[in-house]
């Protein structure tokens, strides 16, 4: 279940870029020093051009720093904004009812199916009457 994530773990989170960011200049062959906010003071500077995308194409896969609160850990929580979706999915002897969740700052393509138990744990406001009825 999606919760807190860390830059740079692989996952759904990967399909998202932090920026975009000025390049200051650059480093020997392959490297670039980017001017990063004060929030991520702790992120060394240069990075190699193999992590660094150009800034063209989707504007919905970029998530501007502004809008995510990073911990001194340099982690966040993904927070749900809504349910898509039910589904009941057969395993064996045993069914398990999932939600594919809507996540905070991300498009419908990185939406993710959660099992309905852990999500209704977790995030009871978003199985209110009004939400996606099976």
């Amino acid at each position: 279940m999606k919760g807190v994530i860390r830059f740079g773990k692989k996952g759904k989170i990967t399909l998202t870029y932090v920026g975009p960011y000025k390049i200051m200049e650059r480093v020997g062959n392959g490297a670039y020093e980017l001017e990063l906010l004060e929030k991520l003071s702790p992120v060394h500077l240069v990075f190699h051009i193999s992590l660094l995308k150009n800034c063209v194409g989707d504007p919905t896969s970029i998530v501007h720093l502004e809008s995510v609160v990073v911990k001194d850990n340099l982690t966040f929580e993904e927070v749900p904004r809504e349910i898509l979706d039910r589904q009941v999915l057969w395993l064996r002897n045993k069914e398990v009812n999932s939600v594919k969740v809507l996540w905070r700052n991300q498009s419908v393509e990185g939406a993710t199916l959660e099992a309905q138990a852990d999500m209704m744990a977790k995030y009871p406001h978003l199985f209110s009457s009004d939400s996606v009825s099976i």
